[in-house]
């Protein structure tokens, strides 16, 4: 098993793969939770190791809520990846978001019901912090790399995730509007959250497809509005991650990495060894 990838990119719906990536060698982990979404494809990119996993499968076979969130995040783990950039697509809930437009979230609301959120049970409790759910210095740097190719950016404001697989009512759509939500998409949570618990850096790179439904000048969303936005961000979107990878810091400077260190609250003797045993990978630096 590989070591040396310490960046992964999990791509959503409309990229699927990444044709950059050189010599490349296809890894199928096992885990604890299960098969991942699909293989984890490893190769160079700009001088360096680095991985891919289609969140949604190979040939987009999985809604959001089926998608092994767990699997992929210990997976990716498993590889030694210490930074995530999601790729996703979303809708917009304001004005000045417009489709074609890439956002860098700031903030997280979580509004699915249906999906496991955490990797922490069977005996041992953690209570992440999760105020800014989002790796600032990773965004950061997201951010310069994304404003290098020309696209319009937005960095800030707060994403929610609905379970889905079905679009927003315009009842809802306005609601999460009033809530000053200002992007809209299906995979964010619990993935930010797995990887806060797996000590990893999350950052999302947001393409606003549409407008959602709450535009009374706009077509409501559809999927081909969302994939043909997302086909013309996919030059973009494959540019940013070049640059981003490119000039990455070499060392974390976050508190990323360290996440865990104040969030287990479980006596080490109470912990069963069967827990112990399926989350060492994730506390074993903590229980020794």
């Amino acid at each position: 098993m590989t070591k040396n990838v310490s960046t992964a990119i999990i791509g959503g719906s409309g990229l699927y793969n990444m044709p950059d990536l050189k010599k490349i060698k296809e890894y199928n982990v096992s885990t604890p939770f299960g098969k991942t979404s699909s293989p984890i494809i490893v190769g160079d990119l700009e001088g360096k190791r680095v991985a891919f996993l289609a969140r949604h499968g190979i040939g987009h076979r999985l809604t959001p809520t089926e998608v092994p969130y767990r699997a992929n995040i210990y997976a990716l783990k498993s590889l030694g990846v210490e930074r995530i950039i999601s790729i996703s697509a979303c809708g917009s809930l304001r004005e000045d978001y417009a489709p074609g437009h890439i956002a860098i979230p700031d903030n997280l609301f979580d509004y699915t019901k249906d999906r496991a959120r955490s990797f922490f049970e069977g005996g041992l409790v953690a209570h992440i912090g999760v105020a800014d759910p989002f790796c600032n210095d990773l965004s950061d740097q997201l951010e310069v790399a994304v404003r290098a190719t020309n696209t319009v950016t937005h960095r800030g404001g707060s994403f929610i995730t609905i379970e889905g697989p079905r679009f927003s009512t315009k009842a809802e759509s306005n609601t999460y509007r009033a809530w000053g939500m200002s992007i809209i998409g299906m995979t964010a949570s619990p993935e930010a959250f797995l990887a806060r618990e797996a000590e990893m850096c999350y950052t999302i790179m947001a393409h606003v497809t549409d407008y959602d439904v709450w535009h009374e000048s706009e077509s409501p969303v559809t999927v081909d509005m969302v994939i043909q936005t997302l086909n013309k961000n996919t030059q973009a979107a494959q540019e940013a991650v070049r640059n981003l990878v490119r000039n990455l810091k070499t060392e974390r400077t976050c508190e990323c990495g360290q996440a865990l260190s104040a969030a287990l609250i479980t006596n080490p003797k109470a912990i069963p060894a069967k827990t112990k045993k399926k989350l060492k990978l994730l506390v074993g630096k903590y229980l020794k």
